[in-house]
């Protein structure tokens, strides 16, 4: 399995595809579609639930928009985003939706003799990053922030996600939070048009950290398991109380912790810009969607199974890959007020 993460992170493998049979007496074929944030913890999740039912999992890695688009075409058993749909829109569609995962997008940059988290960036700074109003590494605004930090001068190459991205939809989110003049002028969502005269698209998050580490000078973003798996350089951000924090799981986790699911129509809420000393300010969950009335009742039933093993056996999983599990008393509340709307009968 590891070796296939691997190549997935590495390569932007996009599907995953079990096929032996495990022990169990019957073995369903699930079929879903959608972000890739969440990808390598569902491809550790279905590796073992294989092992332990039999039943597989086919997930094709092709971004939010599309997991959106193919779940409306009922294509898939279940659709994934990180852009969550708005409540009325999953009511006017027959649709449930809940959070699966929460971890951490972070902004991952390839500049020649610079360590992991050695510059540290404000929101409106790299904002001015992405919008192309900062467009060399040299520039005043990044020098003052690093004061002792040796950065080379070079003009600066941005990546972005070239197809309908809830990755994208999360660093937007926080973007236009931080800066006025990038929520006036780019705006936020699953694709937005980037301004900035040098700019590289990539298929995925796995498009993105290839491009990145390809091109030098250059800055992304990626969701965190990416930029690990493929030891990239990302930066230091300053939170909404004024910490400069690093990613990892528990600076994830700080700012989920004051995220009430059961609060919000749909469960669908973006968690960016959190407060808290130890909060990651580009935190983000991913979500899945289901039909109410599913036409394949058999398969709708072993997603909910998928789903209930990976909420109970999956935590040491999703914390190996620097993925923060939801809490018990979330999954509760989805188990008690969302799949009882599923009908798998």
């Amino acid at each position: 399995m590891k070796s296939l993460l691997k190549t997935v992170l590495l390569n932007g493998a996009i599907s995953i595809a079990v096929t032996s049979f495990g022990s169990g007496a019957f073995a369903a074929d699930m079929t879903g579609a959608g972000a890739t944030f969440p990808y390598p913890v569902y491809a550790k999740w279905a590796e073992a639930y294989k092992a332990k039912t039999g039943s597989n999992l086919n997930y094709q890695s092709i971004g939010s928009s599309g997991g959106i688009k193919q779940i409306k075409a009922k294509t898939v058993d279940f659709g994934a985003t990180d852009n969550p749909v708005k409540f009325d829109d999953l009511e006017k569609d027959g649709l449930v939706q809940f959070p699966a995962v929460i971890g951490g997008v972070v902004p991952v940059i390839n500049v020649e003799g610079v360590k992991p988290g050695e510059i540290k960036l404000d929101g409106p700074t790299l904002a001015d990053i992405f919008q192309g109003v900062i467009s060399d590494w040299g520039d005043k605004r990044i020098a003052i922030m690093n004061p002792g930090v040796k950065i080379p001068s070079g003009p600066i190459t941005v990546v972005v996600r070239a197809d309908g991205s809830g990755t994208t939809a999360i660093f937007t989110d926080y973007l236009a939070k931080t800066s006025s003049l990038f929520k006036d002028s780019v705006g936020s969502g699953a694709s937005v048009k980037w301004p900035a005269a040098s700019t590289v698209g990539g298929k995925g998050n796995e498009g993105v950290a290839a491009n990145v580490s390809r091109v030098k000078n250059s800055v992304g973003y990626v969701e965190y398991a990416y930029a690990k798996k493929n030891k990239m350089t990302f930066i230091s951000l300053k939170n909404k109380d004024g910490q400069f924090v690093a990613p990892d799981d528990l600076t994830f986790a700080a700012a989920a912790a004051g995220t009430d699911w059961s609060k919000v129509p749909g469960m669908g809420t973006f968690i960016t810009n959190a407060g808290g000393a130890k909060s990651w300010p580009i935190t983000g969950a991913s979500f899945i969607l289901m039909y109410k009335d599913p036409e394949n009742k058999t398969n709708a039933a072993e997603v909910l199974k998928f789903f209930d093993f990976a909420f109970k056996d999956g935590k040491k999983m999703a914390e190996d890959l620097d993925y923060v599990p939801m809490p018990d008393s979330t999954t509760d509340y989805i188990r008690k007020n969302v799949w009882s709307k599923i009908k798998v009968k």
